[in-house]
């Protein structure tokens, strides 16, 4: 497929950024200052400023005198980088590769992209009218280089969409500073009066590169497609995306959910060549007005199911506001990960469908609760039971040990183990009493105690004795007395767990 690119020049961009702001000023001769020097100086002009002479570089004082009712305002520091990142993030509707070009343009790569608007000329026209109804003044080119729609762009004079491989005679008659050369190498172009690129295109490069530089050879070679030219998008390109254009905007929810489903399959079909399964996805929806809704999703596992992954957008579907209209859909595959088809066995072993049944109910509870919501835990390896659990990063995360089944733990373990007040004989005797946060248990029943060391390489704290008891209530507690009982009230008691 060949390459495609559209250059827009923004022909008055910061002072259509304030006339937008301020429509007034659109009926009268403005320009943008700043203080260079001890002098203000125009850093430009509205097109009724230019009319009567005005224009950037030169002093306020003498535009004063040109333009009597000339109105002055201050300049903004870095206002054009800071429009043209906005509206190129902006023009991702019609193209997922889109680039700034300092000072006053951007770059789309057009490739594979025209055909959703009917033809290179439709999607030609659409960019410079819609960019018109935000209020900018501006030009655009089509051609096969990024040089060449450039120029034609700023100094083209008729067509504006050059036909595949043509761009060289697109070229011959523009003036050098097509090129995109500094302006000293164009001052000597014109003193040997080489007024157009024709003059001295089909010179010998050698005689080109003594006497005019490397520069004038190498933006030849962009320009006529030589040599090809990198752009760096203002958003990176997702390996895994699918886009779906709307002719008309769509408003309504049935549309969105039609949207959503279309891109979930076109998506999973194209992963499934490949045995990849999504982990994250979002969808974005692109308004008429400008605006972004996106809605992001997670699985715990990858999975290339998309009547689940629909499931898991349908839960935050109320979010998604179309506002006056969604005029372009992309959905994004954050991450993925292999997801290659296990063989199931006829007799024994695990079954596969139910693990992946079991992480889609993950999936679902994460989306309506929040993924902190839902956990995992595989055995540690610690003595101490708060050390002796962590917190498993995926679902399928295999253990690096087996559970301890030996002895008795508690439903709920907490963290931190909480001080309790107890009555109990000695030395080596359960609790007959305990008070735990204000409440007085009595022990009716108790089993222990085991003994839990500290690790050596720790060396943290006494060993624990651990008691299972029972209150008068029926309720089952988990505690233990930390160190020897050495005739003196040293130790403490813990209540650390709470069995079912």
């Amino acid at each position: 497929m060949a390459k495609r690119f559209v250059s827009v020049w923004f022909r008055h961009l910061s002072t259509d950024w304030f006339n937008i702001r301020q429509p007034a000023l659109g009926e009268v001769p403005f320009v943008l200052s700043t203080a260079t020097h001890g002098r203000m100086i125009v850093t430009a002009a509205n097109t009724l400023a230019q009319a009567r002479g005005a224009y950037a570089g030169m002093v306020v004082a003498d535009a004063r005198a040109l333009v009597p009712s000339l109105n002055v305002m201050e300049d903004i520091p870095g206002l054009p980088g800071k429009l043209l990142n906005r509206i190129a993030e902006w023009c991702i509707r019609f193209s997922p590769i889109v680039a700034v070009d300092l000072p006053d343009g951007i770059i789309i790569d057009a490739s594979g992209c025209t055909h959703l608007w009917g033809g290179e000329e439709a999607y030609l026209d659409a960019i410079v009218n819609r960019l018109k109804v935000r209020g900018y003044h501006v030009r655009a080119a089509m051609a096969d280089t990024i040089g060449a729609a450039w120029a034609v762009a700023r100094y083209g004079r008729d067509k504006m969409l050059i036909e595949t491989f043509h761009q060289s005679d697109a070229l011959m008659l523009l003036p050098p500073e097509a090129l995109r050369l500094d302006s000293d190498t164009v001052e000597l172009f014109y003193k040997l009066g080489l007024r157009h690129i024709k003059d001295f295109m089909g010179m010998p490069r050698s005689a080109l590169r003594r006497r005019f530089g490397q520069e004038v050879i190498k933006k030849m070679n962009l320009a006529i497609g030589l040599d090809e030219e990198i752009i760096c998008p203002v958003q990176p390109v997702e390996q895994y995306q699918e886009r779906l254009p709307s002719l008309d905007p769509i408003i309504t929810a049935s549309g969105v959910e039609a949207a959503f489903r279309r891109l979930l399959e076109m998506l999973c079909e194209s992963l499934k060549g490949e045995q990849k399964g999504i982990r994250l996805a979002c969808i974005k929806g692109y308004r008429t007005d400008g605006k972004i809704e996106k809605i992001e999703i997670g699985t715990s596992h990858p999975t290339v199911n998309s009547e689940h992954l629909y499931k898991l957008f349908e839960i935050k579907l109320s979010s998604f506001e179309p506002g006056p209209g969604i005029e372009l859909f992309v959905l994004e595959a954050n991450k993925v990960e292999d997801n290659q088809p296990a063989q199931e066995k006829i007799w024994g072993g695990k079954d596969q469908l139910a693990q992946i049944r079991l992480a889609e109910l993950i999936d679902r509870l994460s989306g309506k609760m929040g993924a902190p919501s839902i956990h995992r835990y595989l055995p540690a390896e610690h003595f101490w039971p708060e050390r002796s659990i962590e917190l498993a990063e995926t679902l399928n995360q295999p253990s690096s040990s087996s559970w301890k089944t030996d002895k008795p733990r508690p439903l709920q373990l907490l963290s931190v183990p909480e001080i309790i007040e107890v009555t109990a004989p000695i030395p080596d005797y359960p609790p007959m009493l305990f008070r735990h946060k204000g409440k007085l248990h009595k022990v009716v029943k108790a089993d222990g105690p085991e003994r839990i060391e500290q690790e050596w390489w720790l060396q943290e704290g006494e060993h624990r004795d651990y008691y299972c008891v029972e209150d008068e209530e029926g309720n089952r507690y988990w505690l233990f007395r930390s160190g020897h009982y050495k005739g003196t009230k040293t130790y403490q008691w813990f209540v650390h767990g709470f069995f079912a």
